[in-house]
């Protein structure tokens, strides 16, 4: 099969861990006997100082000609350290995600069992932690009436929801649920906010349609604190737009490193795959980042393609890496591997074992390129 990949890498690490789930998709490519067309497009910092937009509109052309889009990361220190500059990276990434309509954002988290020792939990909290965000991405706070007074010293910022975006997502998290462990937790401040009593109200409502589902509620407070005493009691986590940025930012630290997360963003027609952490600008060419995020990402992408199979196999050769402590010095300080290196091994272990790699995963041989 024939699929076209839109890849915008973007700022600071972006490129270097979006090559590395490229080079992983074309061995699934290769082992499958599919066709992958990849187009880069830029976006951010980098499509700032080249065309003066943090999102020209070639850019969006070919996210919207493509199958699905790899995504990078943006940001740079000249406009983080600039909150005068008017035009910022940030706002390229918010016209991707409202002009391609990604209202769902998808983040798993979960505790591997040989990396349960780097995270600064104890093992005991977070043994079998396996669960999935969906955040709300394109309304709330983030995309409301934004206001500053002519002496700038009152700012607002406003919040907004209509039940038609909360029922949308509402929907996609239950049927997520219903094919896990059937339970869906809505994180919410529905004591104070307005709009989160409308949340529990419309996901109450859309609940009835998915009697199998057991449906919770716990205040963003509570959550956060809940997510480190005993994360592995979630199975689906919905929430809105800020809530979901925070809480899946702190689910990073469950795994040990915000480098294993991946994410996806998808709407009804166009879908988005991308690493959850920012563009680590310190970590530039130094071949230090973590590509595993990106590579699960590939996951994902495959997954949203309908290649089930291929992104089972690409996920056992991720699983089967980290299991070997084939990672980067943010997973073991004295690890030999770098950014291309770890990218190497994964796509070598596929490579060498094909399509059965899920089934033979104790016999799958490994570096013909590792580094002594």
């Amino acid at each position: 099969m024939k699929f076209k990949i839109a890849v915008l890498p973007g700022d600071g690490i972006g490129p270097e861990v979006t090559a590395q789930a490229i080079k992983c998709l074309e061995t699934v490519a290769d082992i499958f006997d599919h066709s992958f067309e990849f187009t880069e497009a830029p976006v951010g910092a980098v499509a700032i100082d080249q065309t003066g937009d943090p999102l020209p509109e070639a850019t969006l052309d070919i996210c919207k000609a493509s199958d699905a889009v790899l995504f990078g990361a943006i940001g740079d220190p000249k406009y983080d350290n600039d909150p005068s500059a008017k035009v910022r990276p940030e706002q390229g990434l918010l016209k991707l995600r409202k002009s391609l309509g990604l209202y769902t954002n998808i983040r798993p988290v979960k505790a591997y069992p040989t990396l349960i020792d780097r995270s600064p939990l104890r093992p005991e909290r977070i043994k079998n932690t396996n669960f999935t965000i969906y955040r709300e991405l394109t309304g709330g706070i983030y995309f409301g009436e934004k206001k500053l007074n002519k002496e700038g010293t009152v700012a607002s910022d406003l919040c907004e929801y209509s039940e038609m975006e909360i029922e949308r997502i509402a929907h996609h998290a239950f049927k997520a649920a219903r094919n896990r462990n059937n339970k869906l937790t809505l994180i919410d401040k529905a004591n104070v906010l307005e709009t989160s009593r409308l949340w529990r109200k419309v996901v109450t409502r859309v609940g009835t349609s998915y009697p199998e589902v057991a449906l919770d509620f716990l205040f963003v407070d509570n959550a956060a604190m809940q997510m480190i005493l005993n994360p592995s009691q979630f199975d689906v986590i919905l929430t809105e737009n800020m809530f979901g940025d925070i809480i899946s930012d702190e689910g990073s630290v469950i795994g040990g490193s915000i480098g294993l997360l991946a994410s996806a963003s998808v709407g009804d027609k166009y879908a988005l795959f991308e690493p959850i952490h920012g563009s680590f600008p310190q970590g530039k060419g130094l071949n230090i980042a973590n590509p595993i995020a990106s590579i699960l990402s590939a996951v994902m992408l495959l997954e949203h393609l309908g290649l089930q199979e291929e992104a089972h196999a690409l996920d056992c050769a991720v699983e089967i890496a980290i299991a070997r402590n084939i990672v980067t010095p943010d997973l073991n300080p004295e690890s030999r591997f770098g950014t291309r290196e770890v990218g190497d091994q994964i796509a070598e272990l596929l490579s060498n074992a094909g399509e059965n790699i899920c089934f033979n995963r104790e016999n799958v041989e490994f570096g013909r390129s590792t580094i002594i």
